[in-house]
């Protein structure tokens, strides 16, 4: 009995701090429920570059999303559609002809010389750059709109002051050839190979002639927004870095080495975007269709909380309160976890009370078996529990294994689907075989009056 409160105490305590997130943390809507907007991005081929490879789609998408994130949007997806497009959806976002203009241009990338006389304030900049961009992680993760957009605007304004501590030298992403990372010799560190043409080459090696040993960076910068400022040694003062060819070392990891040359190589690509479908998602299709869901999964809790009650009598009213706290846990984990609730998603919720229902009527239907076979109330429970627990586990197996697949291969509002009914599935196990077989111990072992009427468990029970 002491094993049991113990339990009962640990479900009283996640439902309070079930209830103290879903207080404090909003739950993030996406594009099909809060509106917004939605664009097809198609990649176009050149003369010189007659078919787009998956690296160099990777690469356009690591630009988009760049600019993506100086739009502000909280919540965005940008997912590669097919080997030539991108599809951008934009919750929230009430001028999609603002997101056509900024996603819709030519990624420009530059290398400029930092100014005589900035050594001291580039640092300074780029730590009040980086404490805005913190913020706006916070600001983001709760769902703050107007503290978001506030942000955004001192972020840009920041990104303009470091702008002009640097000067053009002529040098851009049309002279760079290639991007490649490669890993150190020792350490585990990772560095970023470069390569010019010819006429990149020369300007290059005049950059870093200029700046070596001054003290002074190269502004690597994409779309106006610096992505790295590497210093060149006091060595190449003479001549500078010559060949074309040169390494920018860092604090790099094997991710963040890929991601900067995926940087890198994309602002250099001479890869012209359009937009071939700018869809507008409004507010009042999103509402609608909240409103909606939540109509039918209310609609269908409430049919199957009566249904419980009336066939399984005092296990159904026990069910009931485990699938209640199984909807406040899930809510909850969602909120957590940061989950962005579309469509899709809800249908993978409800499709998750559907098995934590079914979880219940199998654990039930083992105890009516145990009492028909002339067991003890007590032992009757515990053996159905123990009985039903393998046809639980495997079915939760099997689930989670479906929503790895489709997660895995799936992409956009079949994620979210995947997503959702995977969390959902998770915690109706957790509920069914800890909250459920808890109550009905705590209320078989604490009720006296209750061990002497099994027809609370099972009605019409054969006269022993």
């Amino acid at each position: 009995m002491q094993k049991q409160r113990s339990l009962l105490a640990l479900i009283l305590v996640l439902v309070i701090t079930a209830i103290i997130v879903l207080v404090q943390i909003p739950i993030r809507l996406g594009l099909d429920l809060q509106g917004g907007a939605q664009l097809t991005i198609q990649i176009n081929t050149t003369e010189e570059i007659t078919e787009i490879t998956a690296e160099q789609l990777a690469a356009v998408k690591t630009v988009i999303e760049g600019r993506v994130n100086a739009l502000g949007v909280s919540e965005s997806v940008v997912q590669t559609v097919g080997k030539d497009q991108l599809l951008v959806q934009l919750p929230g976002v009430n001028d999609p002809q603002q997101a056509e203009r900024v996603l819709g241009g030519t990624a420009q990338l530059d290398f400029l010389n930092q100014k005589i006389g900035t050594e001291a304030q580039l640092p300074v900049e780029q730590q009040v750059l980086q404490q805005l961009q913190l913020n706006q992680e916070v600001l983001r993760n709760n769902g703050d709109g107007d503290a978001i957009a506030e942000n955004q605007a001192a972020i840009n304004r920041s990104n303009q002051a470091i702008l002009e501590l640097f000067e053009s030298s002529g040098l851009t992403g049309k002279n760079l050839q290639d991007a490649r990372p490669q890993p150190l010799q020792t350490g585990g560190a990772w560095e970023v190979a470069i390569r010019f043409d010819s006429e990149g080459a020369q300007k290059f090696a005049e950059l870093t002639k200029n700046i070596a040993g001054t003290g002074r960076s190269i502004g690597i910068f994409l779309d106006n927004l610096l992505i790295s400022a590497p210093s060149v040694a006091a060595r190449y003062a003479e001549n500078g870095i010559s060949g074309g060819a040169a390494v920018i070392t860092g604090n790099f990891d094997a991710e963040s080495a890929y991601e900067f040359a995926a940087q890198l190589r994309g602002g250099s690509l001479p890869l012209p975007v359009e937009i071939v479908e700018n869809r507008t998602v409004g507010a009042t299709l999103g509402r609608d269709s909240i409103q909606r869901s939540i109509y039918a999964a209310v609609v269908g809790l409430i049919l199957v909380l009566i249904f419980m009650v009336l066939y399984y009598r005092l296990p159904g009213i026990i069910a009931n309160i485990a699938l209640s706290i199984y909807a406040l846990l899930t809510i909850a984990a969602f909120a957590f976890l940061g989950v962005t609730l579309t469509l899709p998603g809800i249908a993978g919720f409800i499709l998750s009370i559907g098995m934590a229902v079914d979880a219940n009527v199998l654990i039930f239907e083992r105890t009516r078996e145990e009492l028909r076979a002339g067991k003890t109330l007590y032992r009757s429970v515990e053996s159905g529990f123990y009985r039903a627990f393998s046809s639980i586990l495997d079915a939760t197996v099997t689930t989670l294994i479906a929503c790895a697949v489709l997660f895995w291969l799936g992409s956009g509002l079949v994620k979210g689907f995947a997503v959702t009914l995977g969390i959902g599935v998770g915690i109706s196990m957790f509920t069914a075989v800890t909250c459920s077989r808890t109550l009905m111990l705590v209320t078989v072992l604490g009720l006296p009056g209750v061990r002497q009427k099994p027809e609370l468990f099972c009605p019409n029970l054969p006269t022993q």
